[in-house]
C-alpha cells in the first residue's frame, strides 16, 4: 500500500508538466500542418513557444517536476525509438557518392566548430551541439547528443535557435543558387541533402528546385541520419572521459581503472539495438514507422519542456557569439560540401 501511494504521490509531480508539454507538442504540430510549406519544423514551434510562456509567467512547482521528466527522462525514450527508424541498410541504396560528401561536410562541421568555438569563447557542450544541429539533422541530432553531454536547457535552446535561422535562410536561397549554378536534379539533391540542417527544411528547399531533387534529397538526408549512430558514441566517450579526469582531479591525481562498457550511457546502447534489430529486419515497417511518428512527437514535448524552462534573459547572456558561430559553421558546410561535388565532376 505504501509503495502505490508513493507512486501516485511520484505521477502526481510528474503527470501535470507532461501534459503541458504533450499539449504545446500537439499544438505546434497541428501549427506545422497550416504552413503551405514546410518552413518550420514542430520541435523549433514547440521550442518557442515554451520559451514564450516561460517569458510570460514563469512554471509554478506543480509543472516543474513533470517538465524536468520530460526533457530529461521522456527525451531518453524518444531516442532508443528513433533507432527504430534508423536502417543502416540505407547507406548501400544511396551508395558511396553522397557518403563521401558527408564525410566532409561532418569534418567540417566538428573540426572547424571545435576552432570557432574557441575562437568565439564558446563552452565545448554549446558549441558541439551548433555542430551537431548543422551536420547532422538539426533538432534531432541535438536532442540525442545534448543528454550524452549533460548539456542544460539553455546550451539545447540556443543550438537549436543557431541553426533553426540559418535553415530559414537556406530554403529562400537554396534553389536560387542550385539555379544559378546550373545543378541537375541529383547534384542539387546531393547538395541540399547534405548542407541543410533539418529534415523539414530539406524537404522545403529540395522540392521548390525540382521533384526529383527533392526526392534524392530525402534519401541522402535519411542516410545522413544515421551518423548519429556514431557521433553520440563519440560523444559519449569524451564526455565519460572528461567526467573521469574531473574526478581524478577531486581525488588528489588518484588514478582510476576505466570501465569501458560503464562509458556508454544505457540509453544509448538502447537506441544502437533498435537500430540494429531494424536492419536486420527484425521490427516490421508498421511498426517501425509508429515507434518513429511517436518518438517525434516525444522529442518535440521534450522541447516543448525545454522552451518552459529556458529563461530568455539567460540566452541573452552568452551574446551573440553562438549565433556567430552557427552561420560561420553553416556557411562552411554549403561551401565545403558543393567544392566536393566539383571535385567528384558532378558540378
Amino acid at each position: 500500500m505504501e509503495k502505490l501511494s508513493s507512486f501516485a504521490v511520484k505521477c502526481g509531480r510528474i503527470v501535470p508538466g507532461f501534459l503541458l508539454a504533450a499539449a504545446i507538442a500537439a499544438l505546434a504540430k497541428f501549427l506545422e500542418t497550416l504552413l503551405p510549406i514546410h518552413l518550420i519544423g514542430a520541435s523549433v514551434i514547440a521550442l518557442f513557444i515554451g520559451m514564450g510562456i516561460n517569458a510570460l509567467k514563469k512554471p509554478g512547482a506543480l509543472l516543474k517536476g513533470g517538465l524536468k521528466f520530460t526533457s530529461k527522462k521522456v527525451l531518453k525514450f524518444a531516442i532508443i525509438l528513433l533507432g527504430a527508424s534508423l536502417n543502416i541498410n540505407t547507406i548501400l541504396t544511396v551508395g558511396k557518392m553522397s557518403l563521401t560528401v558527408m564525410v566532409f561536410t561532418l569534418l567540417t562541421c566538428f573540426g572547424g566548430g571545435y576552432f570557432v568555438g574557441k575562437a568565439l569563447g564558446l563552452n565545448w557542450k554549446l558549441s558541439n551541439l551548433i555542430s551537431a544541429g548543422t551536420g547532422i539533422c538539426g533538432g534531432s541530432a541535438i536532442a540525442a547528443i545534448a543528454p550524452v553531454i549533460d548539456a542544460d536547457d539553455t546550451e539545447i535552446a540556443y543550438a537549436m535557435s543557431a541553426t533553426f535561422l540559418f535553415d530559414m535562410a537556406m530554403i529562400v536561397l537554396f534553389p536560387l543558387m542550385g539555379r544559378a549554378l546550373g545543378l541537375s536534379d541529383m547534384a542539387y539533391g546531393l547538395w541540399a541533402g547534405t548542407a541543410v540542417n533539418d529534415t523539414s527544411s530539406v524537404v522545403a528547399a529540395s522540392y521548390a528546385f525540382s521533384e526529383a531533387a527533392g526526392d534524392f534529397a530525402t534519401m541522402v538526408k535519411l542516410t545522413r541520419t544515421l551518423s548519429i549512430i556514431p557521433t553520440v558514441v563519440v560523444f559519449s566517450l569524451i564526455s565519460a572521459r572528461l567526467k573521469q579526469k574531473e574526478a581524478a582531479g577531486a581525488a588528489s591525481g588518484e588514478r582510476k581503472k576505466v570501465n569501458i562498457f560503464g562509458l556508454l550511457p544505457w540509453f544509448i546502447g538502447a537506441f544502437l539495438v533498435m537500430a540494429a534489430l531494424n536492419s536486420l529486419g527484425f521490427i516490421p515497417a508498421e511498426a517501425a514507422a509508429l515507434m518513429k511518428d511517436v518518438s517525434k512527437f516525444l522529442m518535440v514535448a521534450a522541447l516543448a519542456a525545454i522552451g518552459l524552462s529556458t529563461d530568455y534573459r539567460d540566452m541573452k547572456k552568452a551574446g551573440i557569439n553562438p549565433m556567430i558561430h552557427g552561420f560561420i559553421i553553416s556557411a562552411l558546410v554549403v561551401v565545403v560540401a558543393i567544392g566536393v561535388e566539383w571535385c567528384m565532376g558532378l558540378v
